[in-house]
């Protein structure tokens, strides 16, 4: 009969999201998870495989919340989803405290590490990419259906360029990118979604 487990999972999880976070895949070693964690080599392999096995469970942890956060902004009845877009965008443009360290989404950190040379993660990405992407449309969708995105627009293609632009004003507020720059990508990738400000 196996032993009931001394730790708490979620929060060795959380430990090890930080400490990937932080320094990345390929240079987060054993002793560091170890460290983060507060359990033996032992303890963490037999609970959580190996480190590959531990970063999925980490990557796939944060995509599932990123996903969950972003259908959370994008619903309520309250408000409509021209102005939920119009929002999130908003939210996206807003740089904070401007002499805190920039920290990349864990996402675009793995992706941009491991994407090329590991299939599981290339495929992790794409999944969480294409489920922001169908969040995106039904938002898109929606401001079509009450007049606000001119009805001839493709959903589709629209919730994707707004998709990349997203992504693309994540890397530019991690470059240190003034906000202005971030509010000009904001209103003109609206403006080509066809819903004015």
């Amino acid at each position: 009969m196996a032993r009931p487990r001394k730790f708490d999972e979620q929060q060795v999880l959380r430990s090890a999201t930080e400490t990937f976070w932080t320094s990345g895949f390929a240079a987060t070693s054993l002793d560091d998870l170890m460290r983060a964690t507060g359990l033996g080599k032992g303890s963490l392999y037999g609970a959580f495989g190996d480190k590959q096995a531990l970063f999925l469970r980490v990557l796939d942890g944060y995509c599932t919340d990123a996903a969950a956060g972003l259908r959370a902004r994008l619903s309520g009845p309250e408000s409509s989803s021209a102005e939920r877009l119009r929002a999130l965008f908003d939210v996206m443009a807003t740089v904070g405290d401007p002499s805190a360290p920039p920290r990349a989404c864990l996402l675009a950190k793995s992706t941009a590490e491991l994407a090329a040379t590991n299939p599981d993660v290339a495929t992790r990405a794409r999944q969480t990419f294409t489920t922001i992407a169908g969040l995106l449309q039904a938002e898109v969708e929606g401001a079509q259906a009450a007049g606000d995105i001119p009805a001839d627009r493709d959903a589709r293609r629209t919730a994707h360029h707004l998709l990349a632009v997203l992504r693309g004003m994540e890397a530019l507020t991690e470059a240190g990118m003034d906000e202005s720059v971030l509010r000009d990508a904001a209103d003109a990738a609206l403006a080509v979604a066809g819903l004015s400000r």
